[in-house]
């Protein structure tokens, strides 16, 4: 009987194997050596990008971030579930003993019974390391999104405050601008008192005045929301109480951004993809394992009396062993389906790994490029400042000798707080940029990273 279970099980495992598809492995990229992008000069690589950005309270406000936001607890929580996982797909591969006992009443009087049970099914074809394995990358991957939520809330945090910092320095641009234009409108009511000018003239003094005081109420509102998303990132009440620094950092040169091959290997969703991959090659293995027979071990120790207090006396006591060889046979192709499912979805994890690949890629490139460009603007809008305050008070002289309009005046003044405005928004971008450039590339700011399963 032995002699034809073994030919049947060698039969089943010859069907199972028939046709099996290759694993899906992370594809080879063709990676240049530097960014094409890449300036032929840059400084050194940022060992904290969070302090080189030169702002002092930044560093707290990440700190505050990484302790409180509940995005980034919610990050921790899902992988430390994804360890718990992987640890019960590991307790699969040991035996199970368990204990039990019952009391049941008859016609001829109580029957107790009591014994242990141990099972153990055997990995002889290494289905059950597959999903083991499987279970356990798939909690680096959870650990990679970790390390991907810390540094994308540190960005987050750091362009949030700039921007409240940008709003703050908008806003109080707005009331020095509404302050000129008070000014103005005071200067054109004497001239009209005077005989001077017409009405027409102050009308329009007046309406430029409104103009100004209804981009002050923008430029608030502005704030006060900045303000509570900050507040929000922070995990804070969001009140809208806490206000920007009262200038923007400069900014140094542009640091190394490393090469493609150092982005591949430590970006956290690169490889959280990567781990995912991996996992989802495991899977599929151990769904074609499923089709193969199994070897499973069973054994129990126990005994059953009438009598409670003879329930463990060597005389009721009973042990059995038993070992079953199970293949199967019909299942409506459930688990060649499940074999087909786990194969897609490790293709899909493929394409999904390449497709993050290259989009993180493409963000250091655009970040790169986007820099001197920001550069660039941000010297010829200082230019423009420069030329609109000199214009600005050019025409005030020529108002105050009777030689230039209010259409003149107030058209200097909208130049030069525009060009004001613009400056602020471009430095600010420069800067946001800068934090894009970080975050595509991975940059350290005291954040652990995640490491490769190609490396591990």
């Amino acid at each position: 009987m032995l002699r034809y279970s073994l030919i049947l099980s060698s039969s089943l495992f010859v069907v199972a194997c028939a046709g099996t598809p290759q694993l899906s492995v992370a594809p080879d990229l063709a990676l240049p050596d530097t960014y094409v992008s890449a300036p032929e000069t840059a400084g050194p690589q940022e060992p904290d990008w969070v302090s080189a950005l030169g702002d002092a309270a930044l560093p707290g406000l990440i700190a505050t971030a990484m302790e409180s936001n509940p995005n980034l607890a919610a990050a921790r929580a899902n992988a430390d579930a994804a360890r718990a996982s992987a640890r019960a797909g590991q307790a699969a591969r040991f035996p199970s003993l368990d204990f039990g006992t019952t009391a049941t009443t008859r016609p001829a009087g109580e029957v107790y019974t009591a014994g242990l049970e141990v099972s153990w099914q055997a990995d002889v074809w290494g289905r059950i390391s597959s999903l083991a394995r499987a279970s356990a990358l798939s909690a680096e991957a959870a650990e990679a999104d970790y390390a991907g939520a810390e540094l994308s809330i540190a960005a987050s945090v750091a362009s949030t405050w700039f921007l409240l910092t940008e709003a703050r320095l908008q806003r109080e641009l707005a009331e020095r601008d509404v302050a000129t234009r008070q000014r103005q409108l005071e200067i054109v009511d004497r001239r009209f008192v005077r005989g001077v000018v017409r009405s027409s003239d102050v009308r329009t003094a007046r309406s430029a005045l409104a103009s100004s005081q209804a981009t002050l109420a923008i430029r608030e509102r502005t704030e006060r929301q900045t303000a509570r998303a900050l507040q929000t990132l922070l995990g804070g009440y969001p009140d809208g109480a806490v206000a920007g620094a009262d200038v923007l950092p400069s900014l140094n040169a542009l640091p190394s951004p490393g090469t493609p091959e150092m982005l591949i290997n430590r970006r956290p969703d690169v490889l959280a993809a990567e781990f995912r991959l991996a996992a989802a090659g495991f899977s599929a293995s151990a769904a074609r394992k499923a089709l193969y027979p199994s070897l499973s071990l069973s054994g129990s120790y126990g005994g059953q009396t009438g009598d409670l207090s003879d329930l463990f006396s060597p005389s009721t006591l009973v042990e059995s062993l038993t070992a079953s060889i199970a293949a199967p046979i019909f299942r409506a192709g459930a688990l060649r389906a499940e074999r087909d499912r786990t194969a897609a979805v490790a293709r899909a994890q493929a394409s999904n790994y390449v497709n993050t690949s290259l989009t993180a890629l493409r963000e250091v490139e655009n970040a790169l490029t986007a820099d001197s460009l920001l550069e660039a603007r941000v010297a010829a809008l200082e230019t423009a400042r420069a030329e609109a305050e000199a214009a600005l008070e050019l025409v005030e002289r020529q108002y105050a000798s009777g030689v230039g309009t209010i259409f003149e005046l107030i058209d200097a003044q909208t130049r030069l707080t525009q060009a004001e405005s613009q400056l602020i928004s471009a430095r600010r971008e420069r800067i946001d940029n800068r934090i894009a450039l970080h975050l595509a590339i991975a940059g350290p700011f005291g954040s652990s990273a995640a490491a490769s399963p190609s490396q591990e």
